[in-house]
Order: structure tokens, then sequence, then C-alpha cells
């Protein structure tokens, strides 16, 4: 395991959402203080918001993608291109690791938990980690980054 997957596992056990425990381990590399990294990405976690859409630890992913390969020229059609594809092969990646993009599906939750589970999040007791597999998919998201764009 790399340095900053182990970062990011340490972020996640530590409280953070999937989201920001990923572009926590590498915000270091953009200069954005932890405080921001964590702020910028709090709304993705529980796969955005906790609707259990797309994962956060994906999300977190794309935010270090877009400081990695992304442009701030509007006109620039080869590097949003080149940024898209990047995107999709770190979606690739993420979905031969892990199965699926969906928070909902990684998870394996059903219609009716899914409704049940409200906005506010889990407590982080042992009973939380033995039945998500949350923390180990964020040290997942870290690892292909650090292969990636290390």
């Amino acid at each position: 395991m790399g340095k900053r997957a182990e970062i990011a596992y340490n972020n996640f056990k530590s409280g953070y959402n999937c989201a920001q425990a990923v572009f926590m381990a590498f915000s270091d590399k953009y200069g954005i203080d932890e405080e921001t990294a964590a702020k910028l990405a709090s709304s993705f976690g529980g796969g955005m918001g906790r609707m259990r859409e797309v994962c956060g630890a994906f999300s977190g992913m794309l935010l270090v993608n877009s400081m990695e390969t992304g442009s701030a020229d509007a006109s620039d059609r080869e590097a949003k291109a080149a940024n898209y594809e990047s995107v999709q092969k770190l979606a690739e990646r993420f979905k031969e690791e892990n199965g699926s993009l969906i928070c909902r599906e990684l998870l394996g939750l059903t219609k009716k938990q899914e409704e049940n589970e409200g906005t506010a999040p889990e407590a982080r007791t042992q009973s939380y980690y033995k039945k998500r597999p949350c923390a180990e998919i964020v040290r997942c998201a870290a690892e292909i980054l650090e292969e990636t764009f290390e």
C-alpha cells in the first residue's frame, strides 16, 4: 500500500467521508490545505449526499483527476477530451477492482434498506466497519490514483 492510500484509509477511519478521505490524501500536491479539501469533497460522501449514487471514493478520485488533467480554458476541446478519457480509464479500473461505481451496489443495499437510511451518517462503530467495505474501497481508490499519477 502506498503512502497516500494509507493516509486515505486513515482519514476514513478518522471519520471523514469517502470522498474527503481520498481527496485530502492528495490535496498537498496541489497546495490545498486539508480543511479546504475536506469542504470541497464534503457533499460527495455517501454516494453524493447519502443518496447512494456515484461512490464517494470515486468522486474523490475525480477531484484528484481534475487537478491532474483538468483544464480551465473553456475553449480547449482537446484538454476536455483528454480529461474525459482519463475519467473513463479511472472508472474502468475502479469497476474492475470493486465491481461498480454505484454506492448502493457496493454496499449491497436493498431498496428498503436504502429508504430507511435517512440523511444522518451512521455512527462509526466496530459493527459499522464490519458491515461496510468503504474503508477498503477508499484505500483502493487512492492506490489507483497513486499508480496513475505518482
